[in-house]
């Protein structure tokens, strides 16, 4: 990298500070926190929520499997996430933000002990944030295989590097700072992406490469299915997105709350599948076309290399800024998303005097939870020093385990499962865990379809059966589950009690 790359660089880390700083300024309560009070337009939802989708594990693990396999990785991943997010418009967008504006629901999890009960909440809370401790472990050691790519920067600093810069602008600036830094690092993703296409096809044949060169990849890197992505795991991984990018994944559950109404909420899900369909083809052409150009030790650096061949000076410094900006916005998300949890639905059970703070101690509560998030993932990144650790948890653990947890959390908002109450709840949760563990450590199968698809199959047939046999009739349930079928009148759409 040249002195005008680490400019760039520099130059990006230097405005994402100071976004945090300016955003404190627009923090007066945990709520604004949390929420921003419902005060960001949908189309600044739309995109955030886009942009929180990404990491730069797509930079490593996922130029992987382009360079081994071809397009199907757009196919079964990001077309499947665009599937899934224009489902959920229809489905659970307005229905988290009316959670937020009839109900003061501040936390994705705070609606489960009214819902289903306490011990269903605190299990869900407990077992989805350990979850998400491990997976931004995993998104640190992504980020910091590309700086060492790049640069030789040593894996330990990269992490540090990245980790303290997310945890100034998270920590201050709350969802508000998330939200900012997400639009600035969608236009610093457009700036490095095009220059990348533009890059590969000069470097080939022009724009006939967009056809011509799948009959020069290997066999089988043009089709939508390739290696071991089969028609079930295509399915699988459909219904686990669906569910995970519509709040499975506690902080896009938060962009639909954080909008102005449920149906603004609606049009930012909208957006956000429009471009989950058509920008990531722009992303990973290149990551295809790889093959062609370069040939790594490893394919985990195919992007690193394919970068350094193709751009000039200062463009590099962009495209690892973007790199950057995508972890930095998912680990972010997620850290407010662990804090509004463990601020409103584990602290208060586990220490019955944190009910009684005052609004600013309940702020600096959170603040202090969200740098402790940050800080612990790091440590995790830091131990394992990434040696086989990315893809593994992306898709093994994270994606196998996403169904149990989401599916009482997601299908719980539905009118339609009104009658699966936390009995259903708990052993769905419990049964598609243990299935995944009998699967992935009991058998040791290395079947991704498998491993993937048992544990969401297992966890929706046990909800939804369990629903059917025994249901669980409540009053106050359905009181909940009909409230969210429309949008409060503007004189309601500030309630100052919280659900409990």
């Amino acid at each position: 990298m040249t002195t005008l790359d680490w400019t760039v660089l520099v130059a990006y880390f230097v405005l994402m500070v100071l976004i945090g700083l300016w955003s404190r300024t627009k923090i007066k309560t945990v709520v604004d926190y949390f929420t921003t009070g419902g005060r960001i337009p949908w189309w600044l939802s739309g995109i955030s929520h886009h942009m929180s989708g990404y990491s730069a594990v797509m930079f490593v693990a996922f130029a992987a499997v382009a360079y081994s396999y071809g397009i199907t990785v757009y196919v079964w991943w990001a077309m499947t996430i665009g599937i899934g997010v224009g489902i959920g418009a229809f489905l659970f967008a307005a229905r988290w933000n009316r959670l937020r504006a009839k109900h003061g629901v501040v936390s994705p999890l705070e609606y489960l002990a009214r819902r289903y009960n306490l011990p269903t909440q605190q299990a869900l809370a407990y077992s989805g944030a350990a979850l998400k401790v491990v997976d931004i472990a995993s998104k640190w050691v992504a980020i910091a295989v590309l700086l060492n790519g790049f640069t030789g920067v040593p894996m330990r600093w990269g992490i540090l590097l990245t980790g303290v810069v997310t945890m100034l602008y998270a920590t201050l600036g709350g969802l508000w700072a998330d939200v900012l830094t997400d639009f600035g690092q969608f236009v610093i993703q457009f700036g490095a992406g095009i220059a990348m296409f533009i890059g590969v096809l000069a470097h080939l044949d022009g724009v006939p490469t967009l056809w011509k060169m799948w009959d020069q990849l290997p066999a089988g890197h043009g089709h939508a299915l390739n290696g071991p992505y089969t028609p079930i795991f295509l399915i699988a991984f459909l219904f686990i997105k669906t569910f995970e990018y519509n709040g499975g994944m506690w902080n896009l559950a938060q962009r639909y709350m954080a909008a102005p109404s449920g149906s603004a909420a609606k049009k930012s899900a909208l957006l956000s599948s429009a471009l989950w369909l058509v920008w990531p083809l722009v992303l990973f052409i290149p990551m295809c076309a790889a093959p062609l150009l370069v040939h790594p030790g490893k394919p985990e650096q195919s992007y690193v290399e394919l970068s350094q061949l193709l751009l000039p000076s200062g463009l590099i410094g962009l495209v690892l800024a973007g790199f950057f900006s995508h972890t930095m916005a998912m680990v972010a998300s997620d850290a407010n998303a662990i804090s509004s949890v463990i601020t409103r639905d584990l602290a208060p059970v586990l220490v019955p005097k944190v009910r009684r703070l005052t609004d600013a101690a309940t702020l600096k509560m959170a603040r202090i939870v969200t740098f402790t998030f940050v800080t612990v993932s790091m440590l995790i990144a830091i131990a394992t020093n990434g040696e086989g650790v990315v893809l593994k948890i992306v898709v093994d653990l994270v994606a196998a385990t996403m169904g149990p947890i989401a599916i009482p959390l997601m299908l719980g908002l539905l009118p339609w499962f009104r009658r699966s109450g936390s009995r259903a709840a708990l052993a769905s949760w419990a049964i598609g865990l243990i299935a995944w563990a009998i699967v992935k450590y009991g058998i040791g199968s290395t079947d991704q379809t498998l491993v993937v698809a048992l544990p969401l199959a297992t966890s929706l047939v046990v909800y939804v059966g369990l629903g059917l046999l025994l249901p669980e009739n409540r009053a106050e349930v359905d009181d909940l589950v009909d409230s969210l079928n429309t949008d409060p009148d503007e004189t309601a759409a500030r309630p100052a009690a919280v659900l409990s």
